[in-house]
């Protein structure tokens, strides 16, 4: 995959280094010699991903990276730092200050394009969701950022090995409120993780049970775990364990011996994407319930029924029309507005729209197609199953008055129903949809408060 890879060192020779090894790998790549530099560059315009030097003049890396994460904007821009130092501490410092990983000079070039390719994957998941959901909110990644901390309360975490300590050890990165479950067999392990819901799995690879990699794939894989967090436990001494859990999809690595505040920190920032795809997706789906459903009654809208019409007149057999479309307009319901105010109007509409709900089967759909007129789909029915329904609907609403905030505390309303099947499978959507119309137009004609069923 091709990305924009800015390469931040004030040394000339590493950062051509680096700026040849990424360019043969069809990376585009650009550079900055100083932090102030390379923070206007990212302002200006953002790269995919950021290779970091740490110790450079006037503002060193740690304080480069801090400043990134602390922008809303670049908040989600991945951060390798790529420096000579080698202290244990000095890699727990740059994970705090939000960088992605840190990787110690000289860095094998086979372990850095894994870490490139792996950070760049999530970076595009998260991409196409802010793009595809920006229309209807603007995510504050500043607020999860202040708050970073609580991303580890009340955690559900799936812990896979062992060796003796490590399970307290990885419980221990969780703070109070969190569950961690200890399993040792991989098969169970991923049976488990397919029923319930975990936040964060740990996988060490140390694992005598079996493959322990080919438990990373099948959670990678897997539809109901393709988006947790996996981090695998690994031995300093193998690295290429580490290049080949993260072409798997394996989303970060934790090196023995464990240091708890290193692992916290690469659960921090683990939780931190995991949160801001669950908020992105939601807020998609959201979206996209918002464009499908009515807002007052949250039954399905003109637009969907449309869709699940031509799609239930595609999949129909050769011989197979039994599909009724059945309309509900409530009578004088311009009265009930003129009489009682809108906001009456809008509890008559809730009302009927749960009633309806109750009264329609799970296979069919209910839905309101605006104002007073409501829609049935009702599939495998009968002219005589099809009037049925039309006929409870109507009796449900005429003789139980709708409790409303009226001077009497409640309205009686009655509602006009047509109902059309459809003649043959030839028949479109839209020339039933306009008989099961006129069928309502006649039951209002003839006084309402009935059911006329289609020529």
């Amino acid at each position: 995959m091709s990305a924009r890879i800015l390469v931040v060192d004030d040394i000339p020779v590493n950062v051509r280094l680096l700026e040849a090894k990424l360019s043969a790998e069809y990376y585009d790549v650009i550079t900055a010699t100083s932090g102030a530099e390379a923070l206007e560059m990212i302002k200006s315009e953002p790269p995919d991903i950021v290779l970091l030097d740490v110790m450079m003049p006037e503002m060193d890396g740690f304080e480069v990276c801090c400043r990134i994460k602390a922008e809303p904007a670049t908040a989600l821009l991945p951060v390798i730092m790529v420096t000579a130092l080698n202290e244990q501490s000095d890699r727990v410092t740059g994970l705090e200050a939000g960088a992605d990983d840190f990787l110690t000079k000289p860095v094998r070039d086979m372990a850095l394009f894994a870490r490139v390719r792996s950070l760049l994957r999530v970076k595009i998941l998260l991409d196409e969701l802010r793009l595809r959901e920006e229309t209807s909110r603007q995510m504050n990644t500043l607020r999860d950022v202040e708050k970073r901390d609580d991303l580890l309360h009340g955690q559900k975490v799936m812990f896979v090995g062992d060796q003796a300590d490590e399970d307290e050890l990885i419980a221990s990165i969780f703070d109070v409120g969190s569950q961690t479950d200890m399993l040792t067999d991989p098969v169970e392990a991923l049976a488990k993780a397919q029923e319930e819901s975990y936040d964060m799995v740990f996988v060490s690879l140390a694992l005598s049970a079996s493959d322990p990699l080919r438990l990373c794939s099948h959670l990678r894989s897997n539809i109901a775990t393709s988006h947790v967090p996996i981090l695998v436990l690994v031995e300093e001494s193998e690295p290429d364990q580490i290049t080949k859990a993260l072409e798997l999809g394996v989303n970060d690595y934790i090196m023995r011996p464990i240091n708890l505040s290193e692992a916290r920190a690469r659960a921090l920032t683990q939780s931190s994407y995991r949160r801001y795809h669950d908020e992105l997706r939601g807020a998609l789906e959201k979206s996209g319930d918002m464009a499908f459903t009515d807002g007052l009654t949250g039954l399905y809208n003109r637009r969907y029924v449309a869709r699940h019409l031509a799609s239930l007149a595609q999949s129909q057999g050769a011989n197979d029309h039994n599909i009724a479309l059945i309309m509900i307009d409530i009578d004088h319901f311009k009265l009930v507005n003129d009489t009682y105010g809108h906001d009456v109007g809008d509890e008559v509409l809730v009302e009927i729209s749960k009633r309806m709900q109750l009264i329609v089967r799970g296979q069919d759909l209910a839905s309101r197609l605006g104002g007073e007129e409501f829609l049935v789909v009702v599939t495998n029915a009968t002219i005589e199953s099809a009037e049925q329904v039309g006929e409870r609907i109507r009796t449900d609403i005429a003789n139980v008055p709708i409790t409303a905030a009226t001077p009497s505390g409640d309205v009686t309303v009655t509602v006009s129903v047509g109902v059309a099947m459809r003649h043959s499978t030839s028949e479109t959507p839209e020339v039933q949809l306009k008989r099961a119309d006129e069928a309502l137009y006649a039951a209002k004609r003839g006084g309402g408060d009935r059911v006329v069923m289609a020529a």
